[in-house]
């Protein structure tokens, strides 16, 4: 590891000693400042928030905005105690986890699971839950910086799953590990490449949306479950939640398969909603219209 990137880790784990609640109030603040200066961001986020809420008031969805951008300072500022403080010292923030039996009947099943983890609550607490219960290998895209790939190893450490590149060998990867009854974890509001997706409704309005997880599904009979670790108030902790798939996850049909797939992330969205990561311009794509002209797509 890069020894600036060494430094930042012993900084993470100096800021990890202060208390949840105190990073999430910092990280609170930072985002409520955000929201004020109403950055490229903030009016993406605001954008999405009309889209799915349309029928608030501008005072509700101002008070939305605010409280979004609360919860994404939130999800900066927790990544300190996440993974400066180590995966064990991390888990022991788990509050509660429902629906932990249907992951215990996927596994027992043999056939292989996908773990379907929108970007909702805190992802990387996720990982460290999803790892300790079984080995998991996650498809990524690289970072833009090559040395932050050392940091990560270094702070998610024996809880660390296996990162599968998001290219051709990748793919045939994923299948091979559901193949043999593993598991695997992808991000199903993840926007495709051009060409490599199919338009779904999110929210009633049509997003460019991968077919990759339906057809994996499909092609090895895996059970699909949705999952992510939601936020609790003040400090408190977290909860994981585990949820069934929709009907017709794997569907031969990819534009009911992907519906099916969006439906499964508003079911997780409509738990924590404002914890969505809602800066995601899932919108914008070649042969939709654009939302976001004039917010700084």
């Amino acid at each position: 590891m890069r020894i600036d990137m060494y430094l930042i880790y012993l900084v993470l784990r100096l800021l990890a000693l202060l208390p949840l609640g105190m990073l999430h109030r910092i990280g609170a603040g930072f985002g409520r400042l955000r929201c004020r200066l109403r950055g490229r961001r903030v009016r993406i986020t605001a954008t999405n928030l009309r889209i799915a809420r349309p029928l608030l008031t501008d005072a509700e969805q101002a008070s939305l905005l605010r409280q979004a951008m609360a919860e994404n300072g939130k999800s900066a500022s927790e990544i300190i105690k996440i993974w400066g403080g180590g995966a064990e010292s991390a888990l022991t923030l788990v509050r509660e986890v429902r629906g932990e039996p249907l992951f215990d009947a996927a596994l027992a099943a043999g056939k292989g699971v996908i773990i379907a983890a929108p970007h909702l609550g805190c992802w990387e607490l996720l990982n460290y839950w999803l790892c300790r219960k079984t080995p998991m290998a996650i498809l990524y895209r690289p970072p833009r910086i090559a040395a932050i790939e050392g940091l990560l190893r270094k702070v998610r450490g024996a809880l660390a799953p296996e990162q599968v590149r998001a290219d051709g060998a990748g793919v045939r990867t994923l299948y091979k590990r559901l193949a043999a009854g593993a598991t695997v974890g992808i991000l199903p509001d993840q926007k495709p490449r051009a060409g490599e997706g199919e338009f779904a409704p999110f929210y009633g309005r049509n997003a460019l949306t991968m077919v990759l997880l339906p057809r994996l599904a499909a092609r090895t009979g895996a059970t699909v479950l949705y999952a992510f670790a939601e936020r609790l108030p003040n400090g408190a902790g977290f909860r994981i939640h585990l949820l069934p798939a929709p009907t017709g996850i794997a569907d031969a049909d990819p534009a009911v398969a992907c519906r099916a797939l969006n439906q499964g992330v508003q079911n997780c969205v409509e738990l924590a909603f404002t914890q969505y990561q809602w800066q995601y311009r899932r919108y914008s794509a070649v042969g939709l219209v654009n939302p976001y002209d004039g917010a700084g797509s």
